[in-house]
């Protein structure tokens, strides 16, 4: 097995318990914020569905710019599960037939041609494909119990949801 399978049978499997959060977002809600510097729920929610795309993309160059960070609000909640899917697929298509040298191999961020960062491309996807997206999806978590709204099991029951009950 090689390096990226065991990296995209996670995205897979974890895209399907993202699809259950993105689909308890609540279009009433969606310019609501927790604090003003917060993102909106429709941000962080139209993020947490292009994540894995955007970044595979990004790891599959050798090279690749700071990217601009404008996060665009979902016009409708219809949108989010649909672009997830299509992120997915992105992500798919960007890093699935990568070896495990391209995977070990050195992956630059650099910003007006100075270097900002530098790491194995297996530590980036790692990080900021899974991690990243794990953790604004945890806030999605948060963003949900605070607007009173049922929360999916992700790793386990929540106070709403048990999939290991009888």
């Amino acid at each position: 097995m090689k390096i990226i399978d065991g990296l995209l049978a996670e995205l897979e499997q974890e895209a399907q318990t993202t699809r259950r959060v993105l689909e308890r977002i609540p279009q009433e809600h969606l310019s609501w914020k927790p604090h003003p510097k917060s993102m909106s729920l429709g941000q962080l929610a139209l993020h947490v569905a292009m994540v894995p795309g955007g970044v595979a993309e990004a790891a599959a160059q050798d090279v690749a710019p700071v990217p601009m960070f404008v996060q665009p609000e979902a016009a409708t909640t219809a949108e989010l599960v649909p672009t997830l899917t299509e992120s997915i697929a992105k992500a798919r298509r960007a890093l699935g037939g990568f070896d495990d040298a391209k995977m070990t191999a050195t992956w630059r961020l650099q910003k007006d041609g100075k270097e900002v960062m530098a790491m194995p491309r297996i530590a980036f996807v790692r990080a900021i494909m899974l991690n990243h997206w794990y953790h604004h999806r945890g806030q999605l978590l948060v963003y949900l119990r605070l607007l009173n709204q049922p929360v999916p099991s992700v790793y386990g029951p929540t106070a709403d949801e048990n999939p290991f009950a009888v």
